[in-house]
């Protein structure tokens, strides 16, 4: 396998314009195994321990897929725990060596659970069960699963030809704002950072304040993130280092390169975020609000752009908002008009651990989580596209309006992914810590530079390559 094959465009999963939004169709789908598939009757009167991180796309789904896996394998049992901090859950399973047998959990997620796991080569092998039959069709999994995926170091991380993780689902990763607010202020949607920036100067003006019940009004701020989990912030970073830096650039600093992360590209990206905290265009706050505060004060108009997902509008379905809010996705901009854009795409994983007592049982759950029962029901339950090539179509009945209006932020843009090499086991390092959270709040209040955040993040890099030649020893 190539490295960084998936690094570049990811077509398959742009949406086009033809996707239909009619909501008759209901999921109906049930799955009988294939000839040369396991039999229901091989799993009787086990249990199946699973851990979800309950995150934008809800829990509907998940109680539904179990409760269907209960009754298409008679006999077994599904014991399911989910919570938002899933990771901080399930650690002392792990550390008394009695994990769950399997893991919805992205390598991103706050508490470094998967990191570790990688780290630690705590994770099975499954390479086995892409190279299996799909359940409710005659295709070998792994052909199902969009191009260049499996590949990548998300999935395959010691890049040994091995799968580790499995991708659960697909979508892009941008500035979300109000289509009706821009709309009726005629705002233009910024294509280049002095686009955003004048767009920030005119939110000055009176005309373009919030006004409340009262009568009174305030200002509107340009930009507000998810305080308190700076991660978000990945969705500038690495299209806006793959604009001002370059795809191969950006390759190097994946690689942890020496060198790779103090260059004036990068500074220039870095600035981005130092001009947004220090002029102005901050919404006040922000820092301290968690994920759900900042996205419920940018609904209600208190700031006009956000980084987030398409499972925003599910994850914030009974929160308040603008009267006639209307969900809108762009990439983010890029430096100079014309420039070629980037979006990054988003995955989410499933992985099995080294010591689940049951992993045959949870594979065969991965594979039935792959049925088109499955998908559908994703999108039926989350308003959500899995990571599978036929995904959109199968969930075309099922999506609303706001989340396809989202999956149109591709139109146009290359789509990348966070290609982070695997780190060596026992490593100290953790660079997501070194790029977002030990820096973000600090930048953005003005008490870090740019200077000292490329300082920090080369010192993790000449840490981490110390610690992989170490290893090769």
């Amino acid at each position: 396998m190539k490295r960084y094959a998936s690094l570049f465009l990811l077509a398959v999963i742009l949406i086009s314009s033809a996707i239909g939004l009619s909501k008759d169709s209901t999921s109906t789908d049930t799955v009988s195994p294939l000839p040369g598939t396991k039999s229901s009757n091989d799993f009787k009167h086990k249990e199946l321990n699973i851990a979800v991180f309950q995150g934008g796309y809800g829990p509907e789904y998940w109680d539904e897929i179990v409760s269907e896996f209960e009754s298409a394998y008679p006999g077994v049992k599904v014991n399911m725990t989910n919570s938002p901090r899933i990771g901080d859950v399930v650690r002392p399973q792990f550390v008394a060596g009695n994990p769950p047998d399997f893991l919805v959990v992205l390598d991103t997620e706050q508490s470094g659970l998967i990191t570790s796991l990688v780290k630690e080569k705590g994770l099975q092998d499954i390479s086995d069960v892409f190279e299996s039959k799909a359940l409710d069709k005659d295709q070998l999994l792994k052909d199902r699963v969009l191009p260049g995926m499996l590949e990548n170091t998300r999935f395959s991380p010691y890049q040994d030809g091995k799968i580790y993780l499995a991708p659960f689902n697909a979508g892009p990763l941008g500035l979300i704002y109000n289509k009706k607010l821009f709309r009726e202020k005629g705002w233009k949607l910024p294509e280049t950072w002095d686009d955003f920036f004048a767009l920030g100067e005119e939110l000055k003006k009176e005309e373009n304040f919030l006004a409340d019940k009262n009568g009174g009004k305030t200002k509107r701020a340009l930009f507000t993130y998810q305080g308190i989990y700076p991660n978000y912030l990945e969705e500038i970073m690495y299209p806006s280092l793959a604009n001002a830096a370059g795809i191969d650039h950006l390759k190097k600093i994946f690689a942890y390169e020496p060198g790779s992360f103090k260059t004036d590209a990068v500074k220039k990206v870095l600035d981005i975020f130092a001009k947004i905290g220090a002029e102005g265009y901050l919404m006040d706050g922000t820092v301290d609000l968690n994920h759900t505060q900042s996205q419920t004060d940018m609904m209600l108009g208190k700031a006009i752009f956000i980084v987030n997902g398409t499972w925003m509008e599910n994850e914030m379905k009974n929160f308040p908002r603008e009267e006639g809010f209307e969900f809108g996705m762009i990439p983010v901009p890029v430096f100079n008009k014309g420039d070629k854009r980037y979006i990054l795409t988003s995955y989410e994983q499933f992985s099995i651990p080294v010591r689940a007592k049951n992993p045959e049982l949870a594979k065969e759950f991965l594979k039935f989580l792959y049925t088109n029962q499955s998908v559908k029901l994703f999108a039926e339950k989350s308003n959500g596209v899995f990571a599978l090539k036929d995904a959109k179509e199968l969930s075309k009945p099922y999506l609303t309006p706001g989340v396809y209006e989202m999956f149109s932020a591709y139109d146009g843009a290359t789509s990348i992914v966070q290609d982070w090499k695997a780190i060596p086991k026992g490593s100290k390092s953790d660079i997501r810590t070194e790029l977002f959270k030990n820096a973000i709040t600090p930048i953005m209040t003005g008490k870090m530079t740019t200077d000292q955040w490329m300082d920090s993040v080369e010192n993790s890099f000449t840490q981490i390559q110390s610690e992989m030649a170490a290893n090769k020893q």
